[in-house]
C-alpha cells in the first residue's frame, strides 16, 4: 500500500514585499521547510528584488530537499516584477490538471 502524501502547506504573501519584509519572509519559509509548499502571491502589489531572491533561494532549498515548491496563484504585479528583473518563475507555477 502506497503512503498517502500530505497536502502542501500554504503561505500567503503580503501585499508589499520590500526590504523590510525580506527577513520576515525568510523566517516564514524556514518555519515551513521540510513540507511541500504552495505559495499564494495573488495579493502582492509590490515586490522588491531582495524578496524575489529570498523566494528563489527557498525554491532551491526545497528542490535540494526533494519537496514541492510552487506558486498556486500570482498577481500581475508579482509576475511582471519577476519578469522585469529577469527571473523566470514559469517552472514554479502550479499546473492545472
Amino acid at each position: 500500500m502506497a503512503a498517502k502524501k500530505a497536502a502542501p502547506k500554504k503561505l500567503s504573501l503580503a501585499p508589499v514585499l520590500d526590504l523590510n519584509e525580506a527577513q520576515a519572509l525568510h523566517g516564514k519559509l524556514m518555519a515551513l521547510r521540510g513540507n511541500d509548499l504552495a505559495i499564494d502571491a495573488s495579493s502582492v502589489e509590490r515586490i522588491g528584488a531582495l524578496c524575489v531572491q529570498v523566494l528563489m533561494a527557498g525554491a532551491k532549498s526545497w528542490e535540494a530537499d526533494k519537496q514541492s515548491f510552487t506558486f498556486s496563484k500570482a498577481s500581475d504585479a508579482f509576475t511582471k516584477t519577476t519578469q522585469l528583473i529577469g527571473v523566470n518563475i514559469d517552472h514554479l507555477m502550479a499546473k492545472e490538471i
